[in-house]
C-alpha cells in the first residue's frame, strides 16, 4: 500500500502554499485544491479506521463563495463536523512538502493515533454544482483507491443531505436502537416531507413563498422535495435555478448576497408583503425577507429564525406538559443585540454566545434538552438531546389537547435535520410555524426590531495576527486595537462593534450596531479603517 500512496500522491503535486483547515474545512481557488483533496481522502480513510469502520463523509463545496472557488470538509459519524483535534492532522497532511512526506505523516498518524490498518475504511462523498467538482472528485477517488477504502459517490447533493446520509448509515447498527432515516434522496424527502404534511394538516394555505436558490444545488433538490410534498400543501416558486450556468452561482443572489447587501436579489419580482427566502450555494443557509407596502426591505435572518423556532418549541413543549425541559438558544457575536434581549426578556430563555462557526454553536446546543442555534447568516438548526428524544417518544398525554401537541412535537423532530444547518428543512420549519401562528412576514418581523447593523469585509496581509477573546467579541492582538475600537463604540448610542479574522481567507470581518443606520455604517467604516492598517 505504501508504494501506491506515494505513486498516487505524485499525480497530485502540492502548490507552494500553506494551508489551514478553517471553520468550513479547506476553501480557496479550485485550481489550488487538487493535492489537498487527495490528502483529505487519506485522512477520511484514517478517521473511519480510527472509529472502527464507521462511515465518514467528504463534501466538496465552497458554499456561498464565488464560482471559481471550491473546498472540502469532513463529516463525522453522527453527521457533525470533524472532531476539532483532527483539524490539525488535516492541516499537517495538506502541508506535507513531498510525496514521501505524505506517506511518512500518514504512517505516523496510524502509529500515534493507534489505528488498526486492517479495519475497513468506509467513506461516502458528494459535491455541489461547481465546474471544478468532477476533477476534484477524481482526486479524492485516487486517494481512497490507493488505501483500499470502501467508498460511495453520491454525486450532486446539498451539504446537509450528505450530513444526513452519514448519520443515517451510522445509526443502522448497534448500539443505535433505530436508524435516523434512510440514506437516499427519496428517504430524505419522505422523512421531512411527511413530517411537514402532518404538521400542516388543517392549516390554511399561506400563499406562495418565493425561494432564490442562488443558482446552486438547492434548486433541483428543493424542486424534488416540493414535488414530493405537493403544491396543495407547499406553494413554492423557485427562482435563480440556473445550475448549468456555472458563472451564475451565488452571483447577485443567494443568502450571503441578501444578508450583506440588505436588499432583494435583482431577479426577484415579488409583491409587497410576499414571503421570500434565499438559500446559499450548497443549501445549508437560509434567510427570509420581504418588502413592505412602502417598498422598504426587511430582512428576517438567522436571529429571527432562531427566535421564531425557540418561541414555537417553547409553546409546544408547554402544551405537551413536559416539565423541566431545558430549552436554550445559542448565538455568535454576529447576533443582533435586539434578538438577544428578546430571547432573554420576552421568551425567558437562556442564551449562550460561542465563537463563530457552527461547530462551536452545535457543541453548545448539545448541553440542552433542546438547543436552538443559528448564526445571523442563516446557518443553523435545532438539536434534541438523546434523553429528550426518549422523553418525547415515551411521553403519555393526559388530554386530547396534549395528544395533539405531542403529535406535532414528534413530527417537528422528524422535520428538523439535526445533523447540521439545512436550508430545505429550515424552510419547511419556518413555513410550519408561520402557518400555526397565522402570521405573515410582517407579524413575524414585528416581534422585535433589529438594531441597525453593518458587516464589512477588510482584506489584510495576514489574518492570523488578529487574535480574539470573549467569543470573538474582543481583540487581544494586535495590541491596542481593541482600545481604539472601544473608544469609537462609546461615541454611539447602543453602539457595538468587533473585528474577527475570517476562517477561510485573508480578510477580517468588521461588524457594528448602533441606534441609527447611518451611525452603524459610520462605526463600521471607522473600525474597518483601523483594521486596514495591519
Amino acid at each position: 500500500m505504501t508504494s501506491q500512496i506515494v505513486e498516487a500522491s505524485s499525480r497530485h503535486p502540492k502548490p507552494d502554499r500553506v494551508f489551514s483547515y478553517g471553520t468550513a474545512g479547506f476553501r480557496m481557488k479550485a485550481v489550488l485544491l487538487d493535492a489537498i483533496i487527495f490528502r483529505v481522502g487519506l485522512l477520511a480513510a484514517l478517521r473511519s479506521q480510527k472509529l472502527n469502520g464507521k462511515t465518514i463523509g467528504v463534501m466538496i463545496t465552497a458554499s456561498h463563495n464565488v464560482p471559481e472557488d471550491n473546498g472540502v470538509k469532513l463529516i463525522d459519524p453522527m453527521g457533525e463536523m470533524l472532531e476539532e483535534s483532527w483539524e490539525a492532522h488535516a492541516a499537517t497532511l495538506a502541508n506535507a512538502a513531498t510525496d514521501e512526506d505524505v506517506l511518512a505523516i500518514y504512517s505516523h498518524l496510524i502509529v500515534s493515533l493507534k489505528i488498526n490498518p486492517s479495519v475497513p475504511a468506509r467513506v461516502i462523498f458528494a459535491r455541489d454544482t461547481r465546474e471544478s467538482g468532477p476533477a476534484l472528485v477524481a482526486s479524492l477517488v485516487d486517494a481512497l483507491t490507493a488505501v483500499g477504502a470502501d467508498f460511495t459517490d453520491h454525486g450532486l447533493l446539498t451539504t446537509p443531505q450528505l450530513h444526513y446520509f452519514v448519520r443515517c448509515i451510522n445509526t443502522q447498527n448497534p448500539p443505535h436502537t433505530e436508524a435516523y432515516g434512510v440514506a437516499t434522496e427519496q428517504g430524505y424527502y419522505e422523512k421531512i416531507g411527511n413530517a411537514y404534511k402532518k404538521l400542516m394538516q388543517g392549516k390554511p394555505k399561506q400563499g406562495t413563498v418565493t425561494v432564490d436558490c442562488a443558482n446552486g444545488i438547492g434548486a433541483p433538490k428543493l424542486k424534488g422535495l416540493a414535488d414530493f410534498i405537493g403544491k396543495d400543501t407547499l406553494d413554492i416558486k423557485i427562482i435563480n435555478d440556473s445550475v448549468d450556468v456555472y458563472s451564475k452561482l451565488n452571483y447577485q443572489c443567494g443568502a450571503d448576497f441578501v444578508k450583506t447587501q440588505q436588499r432583494l436579489p435583482p431577479a426577484s419580482q415579488v409583491a409587497s408583503l410576499a414571503r421570500c427566502a434565499s438559500l446559499d450555494g450548497d443549501a445549508d443557509r437560509i434567510v427570509y425577507y420581504f418588502n413592505d407596502a412602502d417598498g422598504i426591505f426587511h430582512l428576517l435572518d438567522g436571529d429571527k429564525i432562531a427566535t421564531l423556532a425557540a418561541s414555537f418549541i417553547t409553546d409546544l413543549v408547554k402544551a405537551v406538559g413536559l416539565a423541566d425541559f431545558r430549552i436554550g438558544v445559542i448565538q455568535s457575536a454576529y447576533a443582533n443585540g435586539s434578538s438577544t434581549g428578546y430571547i432573554t426578556k420576552t421568551l425567558s430563555l437562556p442564551v449562550v454566545c460561542t465563537p463563530t462557526g457552527v461547530k462551536h454553536l452545535h457543541h453548545a446546543a448539545t448541553k440542552f434538552d433542546c438547543g436552538v442555534y443559528f448564526e445571523a447568516n442563516g446557518h443553523g438548526t435545532v438539536l434534541f438531546s438523546h434523553s429528550a428524544h426518549q422523553i418525547i417518544k415515551s411521553h403519555l398525554p393526559e388530554s386530547p389537547a396534549q395528544a395533539t401537541a405531542l403529535e406535532n412535537l414528534r413530527a417537528l423532530v422528524d422535520l428538523i435535520n439535526e445533523t447540521v444547518g439545512d436550508a430545505l428543512s429550515d424552510l419547511l420549519l419556518v413555513e410550519v410555524i408561520l402557518a400555526h401562528k397565522g402570521w405573515g412576514p410582517k407579524e413575524w418581523d414585528s416581534t422585535y426590531t433589529d438594531l441597525p447593523n453593518r458587516l464589512v469585509r477588510v482584506e489584510v496581509k495576514d489574518r492570523t495576527v488578529f487574535k480574539t477573546t470573549d467569543a470573538e467579541r474582543r481583540l487581544l492582538e494586535p495590541t491596542g486595537v481593541q482600545e481604539k475600537i472601544d473608544g469609537l463604540v462609546g461615541k454611539y448610542k447602543q453602539g457595538r462593534s468587533f473585528a474577527r479574522a475570517s476562517g477561510t481567507e485573508d480578510a477580517v470581518r468588521v461588524y457594528s450596531e448602533a441606534a441609527e443606520r447611518g451611525e452603524a455604517e459610520e462605526l463600521a467604516r471607522l473600525v474597518a479603517d483601523i483594521v486596514a492598517q495591519f
